[in-house]
Parts: structure tokens; C-alpha cells; sequence
């Protein structure tokens, strides 16, 4: 008896002494979270390697700098489209005081520019580093409360975009977790048709991103990686998603488990020793695929690899210690008012009259599976065809905004009046004896609208090491392609001058240097991830067949969806193009997690292909897991959709990609066609396995042969 009560009392607070630890987790990363926009890096240049010729003029430029400043440029122009007239003159100086006053402690600063046509004037006021976001706020808020009635002035420039860009960061605490979970608890209502379970579900997602975002926050603190705005979004979806997703798996084999005695503790253990090695293996999966990103040269890439690898671990323990505590304590009470009826039956024998949709698709797959292959794969292939469409060359910075911001507003005026590299002009380094003939042949490359030592107005250019800063003022906007091809010509030039040793950066440089690297990174990473992925689905699955046929349905599956995203960016949003990291991230995304439902499918499949032969196993391994996976992926898909809450084009484009290739994975992949070619090429598919070579006289393999041989 005293066996007995102890054995009674460990069942208690074992659950007990989990659930405690992971309210301390969540008590004390809750509060990290809110701090992780403070170690955010959201420049450009943060993303670039060391090497990048930007990232080094930008670290020149801190020496020619007499502060840490940012350029913020505020353009005037009147309303009605007449000259801006000597009172605009006036509010600009005026403007540049106060300016002086409010964010230099006094120290002066250029002096406003009017356009060549007469009908704009331009100010450059350099605003502190230290919070631009705060500063430029300030700005705006000054300028709409005393700019005259008739006169328009936006703040644009660097400055101003990044403060933009702040802004639509700042949802990402607040806005896309609400609405992620929200999401999320809708879809396991209706899925669970319970109130209770859901909660708990939420619960185990909100602590696994407590415990992530505490390790990314400390990671980042101590520069051991760098967080920006779109990784932390990633890293809150992922999360959300994967701890559901993983969640849904377990819950579903302890509803099985219930039926069989409806004793909550041994329910717990049979169905966490049933699904520990699939979901781990997934996560494995997952967690490998996004470590590629590591070979990335974008520190933006190369971080997120880690950040949401630490997601996803803390997603994987959160659902199998946090979530079978739970659900230990709790019982049927769980699933109220639909709580499981005890039947008595094991999971196999339940399976043996089972009957609903998914039965009857696996039936109709085993019975055309020659069609169904065929007709899916051929259908994916047409959409597939549209993928060269996708564009992915780069989009102009003031055009990466979903809804209406000030410096985008500032850069057409600035580009209407003044040459359009105004306020973000190129910024040249060159030793002093080669100044001269830098500044004569960078005024001869066309596009170049005109070039100065030192900053216009600021007085004699300074010479720091033996370099002189020069700037040259582009004609097209700094962010165009226009501008490009512009820099690419001004590189070409002034590497060519000897004795220079010239550096070109800016913003437009910027630009330049982070497409040709994301490039790069695409050219390394996703032969890598295909690499691994395959590589660990050969050791899970112990074959060569099955995992490359997985593979190539992936990779097809991705293809259609970027097909997809070709035919819809293009025709419908008619975005100006696409960054070139999204195909990079959607990728590595859709492979790591398409490849995740086959390996919950096709686990289960061998499983049950030991017992009953390749056929009879494919049947009842679709129909088992089809719910459940299927559930799990509408779960991510919608998950990922909330991403579009941040008004940025690279995040909205990577919500819509992921969020179609995980139903195309789901619906299309995972349902008919992986099934369809199973069944195909049959028992072959798990050569070189003794589930490959053995078999009856139909091409099944016997379950008393497999039987004899493994053992």
C-alpha cells in the first residue's frame, strides 16, 4: 500500500514540478521578449559581412563624422504647385535652427538647397543615432505643428525610412502575437471542440517562446548574434507554430490512447513514447535545415539560423514535457465537453474498422494511384513553370511599405524636384593625391549628377589617414535600379585609378552589395539544406528510395509555390519585385517543414508496412495520420499568414509563400501524391531495407518474412 501511495504521489507532483518550472520559464522570459526590440540591429549595413565594400566605406565614414549622426532630409514644397518663395526659405532656416538646438546641442548645420526649378526647397538635418525612431518623431511633430498651412514638408532621407522602418517593427510584440494566437486558438476550437484543450495547447506555444526569446535576448546582448526586426517576427511564428503543430501530434495519439482505459498517467506515457521519435526527428530536421543559413554571408541570414533553431528546440521540449504534465493532471477533463469514450480497444484494433474521409481518400488512392500521381505532379509542374517569373532582383527601399509612410512621400518629392540621389548621396574614400582625379572621373560617369569633396557647405574637406571623403549626388533615386547600375560604373572607375585605393559605399552601395551576397547565399544554401535534409531522412527512414522520392515532391512542391507567388505578386498585389533573401527564406522554410508532415506520414507508413505490407500500410498510414497532419498544417499555414500584419512587402511575400507551400505540402504532397508513388514503385521503396527486398508473390511484403529476417 505504501508502495502504492508513493507510486500515486509521483504521478501527482512530477506533473506538478514540470508545470512549476515552466511557469518560472515564463515568468522570467516573459518579460525578455518586451526587451528584445532594445538589441535589435535593423540597419543595412548590419546585415552585410565585414568584408563588403559598403560595410567598410560605412566605417570610414564614422571617422570623416563629427557626431554619431544619421541624415534625416526634410524636402518643402507648396501645395498648389508654384515656386516654394522666400517665406518656405524662411520656415526651412528656421527649422535648421531649431533643429541645431533640439537634437546637436547648437553645433550649426547646412543650410536648405532650393531646387533647380524653384518650387522645392531641401534641408539635411543630421539626427543622432541614439534613438532615431525618437528623434524623428520629435521632428515630424514639431514640423505639423508649425509648417504654414500651404506649404507640404515630409522627412525622408536614410534617417526617416529607418524610423519607418521602426515603426512597423513596433507591431511585432503586441499585434502579431494577438493575432497569431488568436488564429491558432480559432482552428483548435473547431478542431478539438473543446474550450479547455486549446488553452492549453496556447499555454505550451507562449512558454517554448518565453524560453527562446530569453536566450535570443541574452544571444544578442552579449553580440554573440544579431537580432533584427523580420528574424524576431520569424522567431514568434515559428515558434507559435511549431509548439501547435507538435502539440496536435501528441494530443491526437493521447485521444487513442484514452479510448483504450481511459487512465490519464499511462495514456501520457504510451502516447509520448509513440510519438517522441517522429516529432523529434522532425524538429531535428527542421533545426539542421535553418543551421544552413549559418553558411549564409548576410549576418541577417547567418543569425536567423540559430534564432530559430533555438525556437524550435524550445518548441520541441515545451511539447513534450509542458503539454504530457498537463494533460496528465487533467485527463478526459481536457478534451471537455468532448471528452473520449473508453472503448477498450487498442489503437490497432480501432484502426481495423475505422471509417470517415480520410479512410475513404486512402482507399481511393490505393485504388488510382497511378492517376492521382500523375495528375498531381503534372499539376504542379504547370505552376512550377511560372517560377522564373518570380522577381527577386531587389525592390527600391521606399517602396518596401504595405501602407502610406513620410519618407516615401519625401523621396518622389525629392525625385520630382531635385536630382534623385539627393540626401543619399554616394559616399567615396579615396587617398588625397588621387582626389582630384577621382572627383574628374566620377563627374564623367553618366548618371552622375555632381560630385564634391567633403560635405556642400560644411567647409574645407577634411583628410583623416591620408583619405578625403568625396560625395557624388546621383540624378535617379538612391534606390533605383537606375542608381545601380550607376554605382556598379562609379566602383568600376575609381578601382581603376592608381594609386587610389578608392571605397565606394552609401546607401545605394548598400543596396548593391546585399543583393549580390543574398546571391550568393542562395547558390550555397539550398543544395546544403537538400544535402541534409536528405541525409537525415536516409537515417530516419533506413532507405535510399523513400527519401529521395520525398525530396524531389518537396522541391517540386516549392517550385509551384513560387510559381504561385509569381502569378499573384505580378497580377494581383503588383508589388514592384521581391528582396532577394525571400525565395532563400522560403525555401529553407518550406523544405525543412514540407519535409516535416512526409516524416510524420511516412513514419507511420513503416510502421504499419511491418505489420501489414507496403500497400495495407500506405492505406492505413494516410488514413491514421491525415487529420492530424492535415490539421497541423492549415495550423502553420495560418500561423504564418499573420506575418502580413507587418506592413513590410519581405514579410508579407514569405507569409504568403510559406503559408501556400505548407497547404500545397499538406493537401496535394502529403495526401496524394507521396502516397500515389508509394504505391507505385511499392515495396522497392525502402531499399535497400529488408522492407525493400522482401516480399510475397503480389509484391507485399510479408509480415512473418520481415519478421524472421530483422530478427
Amino acid at each position: 500500500m505504501s508502495t502504492s501511495k508513493t507510486a500515486r504521489w509521483t504521478r501527482q507532483l512530477l506533473p506538478a514540478l514540470v508545470i512549476i518550472g515552466w511557469l518560472l520559464i515564463g515568468g522570467v522570459g516573459g518579460p525578455l521578449i518586451g526587451q528584445l526590440a532594445s538589441v535589435q540591429s535593423n540597419s543595412e549595413t548590419s546585415y552585410l559581412p565585414s568584408s563588403a565594400e559598403s560595410t567598410r566605406a560605412a566605417e570610414l565614414q564614422k571617422q570623416f563624422a563629427d557626431s554619431e549622426t544619421v541624415p534625416a532630409v526634410v524636402v518643402a514644397a507648396r501645395d498648389d504647385d508654384q515656386p516654394a518663395g522666400p517665406a518656405a526659405a524662411e520656415y526651412l532656416q528656421s527649422l535648421q535652427a531649431w533643429s541645431s538646438t533640439t537634437f546637436r546641442g547648437g553645433e550649426p548645420g547646412p543650410p536648405p538647397i532650393p531646387s533647380a526649378d524653384g518650387r522645392a526647397l531641401q534641408l539635411i538635418v543630421p539626427v543622432p543615432t541614439t534613438d532615431i525612431s525618437e528623434e524623428i518623431s520629435t521632428l515630424r511633430e514639431h514640423i505639423s505643428d508649425t509648417a504654414p498651412a500651404d506649404l507640404q514638408v515630409k522627412v525622408g532621407g536614410p534617417a526617416g525610412q529607418a524610423a519607418d522602418l521602426g515603426e512597423a517593427f513596433a507591431g511585432i510584440d503586441g499585434l502579431l502575437l494577438i493575432v497569431a494566437a488568436s488564429i491558432v486558438f480559432i482552428i483548435l476550437v473547431i478542431v478539438y471542440r473543446s474550450p479547455l484543450l486549446p488553452i492549453f495547447v496556447l499555454l505550451s506555444a507562449v512558454f517554448a517562446l518565453a524560453g527562446a526569446g530569453a536566450i535570443v535576448y541574452l544571444l544578442a546582448k552579449a553580440n554573440v548574434l544579431t537580432l533584427n526586426g523580420q528574424s524576431q517576427g520569424i522567431l514568434f511564428i515559428l515558434v507559435m507554430g511549431a509548439a501547435t503543430d507538435y502539440a496536435l501530434l501528441f494530443v491526437s495519439r493521447y485521444r487513442e490512447e484514452l479510448h483504450l482505459d481511459g487512465q490519464r498517467v499511462p495514456a501520457v506515457i504510451r502516447a509520448w513514447r509513440a510519438t517522441v521519435a517522429p516529432i523529434t526527428a522532425s524538429a531535428g530536421t527542421v533545426v539542421l535545415g535553418v543551421l544552413c543559413l549559418m553558411f549564409s554571408e548576410l549576418n541577417s541570414n547567418r543569425s536567423l539560423g540559430p534564432i530559430a533553431a533555438i525556437g524550435i528546440v524550445s518548441a520541441l521540449v515545451a511539447s513534450l514535457t509542458f503539454l504530457p504534465a498537463v494533460l496528465a493532471l487533467t485527463g478526459r477533463t481536457a478534451f471537455w465537453p468532448m471528452r473520449p469514450v473508453i472503448t477498450g480497444r487498442s489503437v490497432e484494433d480501432a484502426e481495423d474498422d475505422a471509417k470517415g474521409i480520410w479512410w475513404t481518400i486512402a482507399n481511393k488512392v490505393d485504388k488510382h494511384h497511378t492517376k492521382v500521381w500523375v495528375i498531381t505532379a503534372l499539376g504542379l509542374a504547370v505552376f512550377a513553370g511560372f517560377a522564373p517569373q518570380f522577381k527577386a532582383s531587389g525592390i527600391p527601399q521606399s517602396q518596401v511599405f504595405l501602407t502610406h509612410v513620410d519618407s516615401a512621400d519625401a523621396q518622389e518629392m525629392l525625385s520630382e524636384h531635385f536630382p534623385g540621389g539627393s540626401g543619399s548621396p554616394v559616399q567615396i574614400f579615396a587617398k588625397v593625391d588621387a582626389a582630384p582625379a577621382v572627383v574628374d572621373q566620377v563627374q564623367q560617369v553618366p548618371g552622375v549628377a555632381n560630385v564634391s569633396q567633403g560635405r556642400p557647405g560644411s567647409g574645407p574637406a577634411k583628410i583623416i589617414d591620408g583619405r578625403v571623403a568625396i560625395q557624388a549626388t546621383l540624378e535617379t533615386a538612391a534606390d533605383s535600379d537606375a542608381s545601380e547600375d550607376t554605382v556598379r560604373q562609379i566602383r568600376t572607375t575609381v578601382h581603376a585609378i592608381p594609386g587610389a585605393d578608392a571605397v565606394v559605399g552609401g546607401t545605394t552601395a548598400t543596396q548593391i552589395d546585399t543583393q549580390d551576397t543574398a546571391a550568393r547565399d542562395r547558390n550555397i544554401v539550398i543544395p546544403l539544406v537538400l544535402l541534409v535534409v536528405l541525409i537525415v531522412l536516409i537515417l530516419l527512414l533506413r532507405a535510399i528510395v523513400a527519401p529521395v522520392l520525398l525530396l524531389l515532391t518537396v522541391v517540386l512542391s516549392f517550385a509551384a509555390t513560387l510559381g504561385i507567388g509569381a502569378l499573384v505578386f505580378n497580377h494581383v498585389f503588383h508589388f514592384p519585385g521581391a528582396d532577394p533573401t525571400v525565395p532563400l527564406f522560403a525555401f529553407v522554410f518550406l523544405v525543412a517543414l514540407g519535409v516535416d508532415y512526409n516524416i510524420f506520414l511516412m513514419t507511420r507508413v513503416r510502421e504499419e508496412a511491418k505489420r501489414h505490407g507496403t500497400r495495407e500500410g500506405v492505406r492505413r498510414g494516410l488514413a491514421v495520420t491525415g487529420s492530424v497532419i492535415t490539421s497541423a498544417g492549415i495550423v502553420l499555414a495560418a500561423t504564418f499568414s499573420a506575418l502580413a500584419v507587418i506592413p513590410l512587402i519581405f514579410l508579407a511575400q514569405v507569409a504568403f509563400l510559406v503559408a501556400v507551400g505548407v497547404l500545397i505540402d499538406t493537401i496535394l504532397v502529403r495526401s496524394a501524391l507521396v502516397p500515389a508513388l508509394t504505391l507505385q514503385i511499392g515495396r522497392r521503396v525502402w531499399w535497400p531495407s529488408a522492407l525493400g527486398t522482401l516480399g510475397t508473390p503480389e509484391g507485399e511484403a510479408s509480415p512473418e518474412a520481415i519478421k524472421n529476417r530483422e530478427s
